[in-house]
């Protein structure tokens, strides 16, 4: 296993009605700005429980960060903040507002462009605003980690960042607020989950048993839960099991002390800032064929995660391996999401453009290995076709 700090400071406040609690998690003096995308959380009622709960305070609200939030929709927030001396932010929605939340929190009282925040990567952060959350699309896990993704239309470019100084207070997480999504948002959660686990489980064995095994555990709950919120989305005990997953694939937890890969992410944030694919369905297309291009490198665990997560035997590995990346394959696709270019009218086509972004954002050599280069990437996307 490899040295590594563990840091988590975010607060869970998990089950029912939890979002009375925000009355004890601000302070009665603070001045908030919530926070949302599309309106949703006014007609299922989420946005009267949090006014609500936060009665007494001064209340200010931001509505409209889009999935994929944008560096132009959060610099007005920013502006609102600064023109209204909030001193407490609240995301309320899914990982994109929540990624946008953290973003704003940098951003208002950073000195110079805030773009500089993207450019290095969250490095050069000083101070943030302090925000709370109150998830309703359990998926990226946003709302217990301090990393995030911003994309800036005018540069096509979709840009990931981190600071310990961007982790949550707090994250409210009821299972019930997720019964309203649509089915394709509940597809693309559970991929994204089931995504973020493969990115730090699937690259080589360093005698790390308990980050595996909580990997698997996580891996297999997403598999045997993920159909049954698309048959029975009202069922609270599935939610609640696909909601604390989400939040345990990217808290930092499994991912410390070992290698991660994330060169399906990156790939996938090229398709995202350039066609505007949602992030689940990049991972779809992707993984799949990421693994198949790379199973020599992946080997032993390829054959572990075949075995151990999809109980699968065979005297030969190359059977067992493959039908292992099927069975995934398949997973993404019994989800609701397409695991094709072509299933999103895009073709051989569009390869060089991707490959190009990839290397004006010297995103070259990608893998827990660095030797996922631009030639991998291209077979991995023709493969995708």
């Amino acid at each position: 296993m490899l040295n590594f700090d563990f840091y988590n400071p975010t607060k869970i406040l998990f089950g029912k009605d939890r979002i009375a609690d925000l009355s004890k998690e601000i302070p009665s003096d603070t001045r908030v700005l919530i926070l949302y995308g599309g309106g949703s959380i006014k007609s299922n009622g989420i946005l009267d429980e949090v006014h609500s709960a936060l009665a007494g305070r001064t209340v200010k609200e931001f509505s409209g960060i889009e999935p994929n939030p944008s560096f132009e929709t959060l610099m007005q927030a920013v502006e609102l903040v600064r023109n209204e001396k909030i001193d407490f932010l609240l995301a309320v929605g899914g990982g994109s507002v929540i990624d946008g939340t953290k973003f704003i929190a940098a951003a208002t009282n950073f000195e110079g462009d805030p773009w500089q925040i993207m450019e290095k990567r969250g490095g050069n952060i000083k101070s943030a605003l302090p925000f709370g959350t109150v998830l309703t699309l359990p998926a990226t896990g946003s709302e217990m980690n301090s990393g995030a993704v911003v994309t800036r239309k005018s540069l096509k470019a979709k840009v990931p960042f981190s600071s310990r100084l961007i982790f949550p207070r707090f994250s409210i997480l009821d299972p019930s607020k997720t019964f309203t999504l649509p089915i394709r948002q509940i597809g693309n959660g559970v991929v994204d989950a089931f995504a973020h686990v493969m990115e730090q489980y699937m690259t080589y064995s360093i005698n790390s048993p308990v980050q595996d095994r909580i990997s698997e555990g996580l891996l297999q709950t997403l598999i045997e839960q993920g159909p049954k919120a698309l048959i029975h989305p009202e069922d609270y005990e599935v939610r609640a099991n696909i909601m604390w997953c989400a939040t345990l694939a990217l808290n930092g937890l499994i991912g410390s002390g070992v290698p991660h890969d994330w060169s399906t992410h990156m790939v996938g944030h090229e398709l995202t800032a350039l066609y505007g694919l949602d992030h689940a369905q990049t991972l779809a297309i992707i993984m799949p064929n990421m693994l198949r291009v790379r199973k020599d490198a992946k080997r032993a665990k390829l054959l572990q995660y075949a075995k151990r997560v999809w109980r699968l035997s065979d005297a030969d590995d190359d059977h067992c391996i493959e039908g292992a990346i099927e069975k995934t394959q398949l997973f993404f696709e019994a989800m609701g999401v397409k695991t094709r270019l072509s299933d999103y009218g895009l073709g051989a086509k569009n390869i060089d453009l991707v490959l190009k972004q990839l290397q004006d954002h010297r995103l070259t050599f990608l893998g827990e290995r660095r030797d996922v280069t631009t030639e991998v990437i291209r077979r991995v996307l023709e493969l995708s076709v």
